[in-house]
């Protein structure tokens, strides 16, 4: 839990007690999202310390976004933790990312992806609708209100990860 307090700035909050809980565990909240970290007690601390596979940026990660790369560099050196950096150009925009393993072995990536425009992919294909005769009729989707709803909460959203 430290590790999330820490390097990622997210705070402990109560978990539910309707929930009756039955397993060790804490909830996290910060920037809009929750984290909830689960102990799986068929685990040994044996099996914890096993090395986590080599930091590939192009392997299975999540994303957070951060103004400053270099402050987390630094927390992860201060806390011994090995890192990868990457630089990502595109369209006169430069993105500076930091990848590396949280303690339970996942793979995070935190950038400063907001030095590139949040450009939505509304390029609907045409998708099938079944009618009535089980016939497939090939009409337009409409996308301009799912855009504009994804746009307005990613605008509401965006995580302003700042250290």
């Amino acid at each position: 839990m430290r590790f999330y307090e820490e390097v990622l700035g997210f705070v402990p909050i109560k978990r539910p007690s309707s929930f009756k809980f039955n397993f060790n565990g804490a909830w996290l909240y910060n920037y809009g999202i929750g984290i909830h970290l689960i102990e799986n007690p068929l685990i040994d601390d044996f099996d914890t310390i096993i090395e986590p596979r080599p930091i590939n940026p192009k392997d299975n990660h999540i994303s957070f976004q951060c103004r400053d790369v270099e402050i987390v560099e630094g927390r992860l050196e201060d806390m011994g933790m090995k890192y990868v950096t990457a630089v990502v150009e595109d369209e006169g925009n430069t993105v500076d990312q930091v990848f590396f393993h949280d303690p339970d072995g996942y793979m995070i990536e935190l950038c400063n992806c907001e030095n590139i425009p949040i450009l939505p992919l509304s390029a609907c294909l045409f998708k099938p609708r079944m009618s009535s005769f089980s016939r497939a009729v090939f009409g337009p989707a409409k996308c301009g209100l799912v855009e504009n709803a994804m746009m307005e909460s990613l605008s509401m959203d965006m995580l302003d990860i700042s250290f």
